[in-house]
């Protein structure tokens, strides 16, 4: 870490997570398709197909691995997307009890490359698509104790993604 300046500003040299790849707002809903409508016309987007998934696979460090019924959806309009999610009660992506924003997402290259330094930079791993002893899969969610949540994506799935938001399904 450097500081620049008079203003006490600080750069980091190496960040562990590059936030310039960051893309997405993640907010836990308690009815999806009442926040796309409500949100949708209050900020001008327009939402992906919304995707149903009654067996999401989720590793939490509570329960260990599970599916979860989830569903959810994201702004087309870009760069920085909204991502709606309605869970199941006590889930990970339960918004009924604390609706709101819920996290950050960022493209990176290796899930767990990316995870592994965060966890050893003092943060720990809230879920993640499978349990870190099995590389956390396509996604993780990571904190560190001062409580922002960074979802860490596989960058492989962007062509996917990009397909979605431009009016194709997220298969």
């Amino acid at each position: 870490m450097q500081v620049l300046g008079d203003l006490g500003l600080f750069r980091y040299d190496r960040p562990m997570i590059d936030y310039q790849r960051l893309f997405h707002t993640g907010i836990r809903v308690p009815d999806l398709e009442a926040a796309m409508d409500e949100i949708g016309e209050s900020m001008g987007v327009t939402w992906a197909t919304a995707v149903h998934n009654p067996a999401q696979g989720v590793w939490t460090p509570e329960v260990g691995q599970q599916s979860l019924d989830l569903k959810f959806t994201y702004s087309c309009e870009g760069p920085q997307h909204i991502e709606l999610l309605e869970g199941p009660p006590g889930s990970v992506w339960d918004g009924r009890e604390h609706p709101g924003v819920h996290h950050q997402g960022v493209w990176v290259d290796d899930v767990a490359a990316e995870a592994e330094r965060c966890i050893a930079n003092g943060w720990t791993c809230a879920a993640s698509a499978k349990a870190p002893s099995e590389g956390f899969g396509s996604f993780a969610y990571l904190q560190p104790p001062s409580g922002i949540i960074v979802e860490l994506v596989s960058a492989a799935a962007l062509p996917r993604f990009d397909s979605w938001w431009a009016g194709g399904s997220l298969g």
